[in-house]
């Protein structure tokens, strides 16, 4: 029997898992999922433990095991594979994965496009892709607000690493055939409180972060973008 999720998430990553939460209690059931660039397993170790059926890919070693003793640590089953986004084709078998995650990937990978079409591609129909970008606009305020006015300006006009904002990240995955159906701000002020305030009442920044990730202007200026697209 699935277990349920526990609450206690931060309110840096509260939003996201509030909407993974939903997709879970909608399908009602264990499912398989895919995390693509997982890192030490932060998501994929509270699904698994949940009881779903969860594959993790990133590219480093190192991460991988941490991750694996994290999983034995919890005394859950996580399968760990060594690969890289760009190569998900290869390593995840197509129309076999109820949800996918892929949190800060696609700001690094060589090819979005690509991997967004492999995201796509590995998900059965229904399925659901979760997915996490560096949002354009917060990139830009933060260093204007720090005074690196030049990368600030650099960044507004697009260039250096890649952002995002609402639309672009949205037509990437509609590219890809992917149908987005949500789109939220990931911590909209929970990298602007100071850490003192913060820590005073963490349960009221969650609430907050949760009431304002779905709300223009807000959702536009957080750190991160989290899409929720299906197949």
């Amino acid at each position: 029997m699935e277990r349920t999720l526990s609450r206690g998430q931060s309110a840096r990553t509260g939003v996201v898992w509030n909407v993974l939460r939903a997709e879970l209690e909608r399908a009602g059931r264990p499912l398989r999922v895919v995390d693509v660039g997982g890192g030490t397993g932060g998501f994929a170790i509270p699904l698994a433990e949940a009881g779903h059926a969860v594959t993790l890919v990133d590219p480093s070693p190192d991460a991988l095991a941490a991750a694996t003793r994290r999983a034995a640590d919890a005394n859950v089953r996580l399968t760990a594979v060594q690969g890289d986004a760009d190569g998900l084709a290869e390593l995840i078998e197509p129309g076999s994965v109820d949800l996918v995650l892929c949190h800060a990937v696609l700001e690094i990978v060589d090819d979005p496009h690509q991997v967004a079409a492999a995201l796509a591609a590995s998900l059965r129909p229904g399925g659901a892709a979760s997915v996490v970008v560096a949002n354009r606009a917060a990139a830009v305020l933060a260093r204007a607000a720090a005074g690196r006015i030049d990368e600030a300006a650099a960044l507004l006009r697009g260039e250096g690493r890649r952002r995002y904002d609402a639309q672009t990240a949205a037509a990437l995955l509609s590219s890809a055939g992917l149908r987005v159906e949500a789109t939220h701000g990931v911590r909209v002020i929970a990298d602007l409180v100071p850490g003192q305030a913060a820590d005073a009442d963490p349960e009221a920044l969650l609430e907050f972060e949760l009431a304002a990730a779905a709300l223009p202007p807000y959702r536009d200026i957080a750190t991160q973008l989290h899409l929720l697209a299906r197949a």
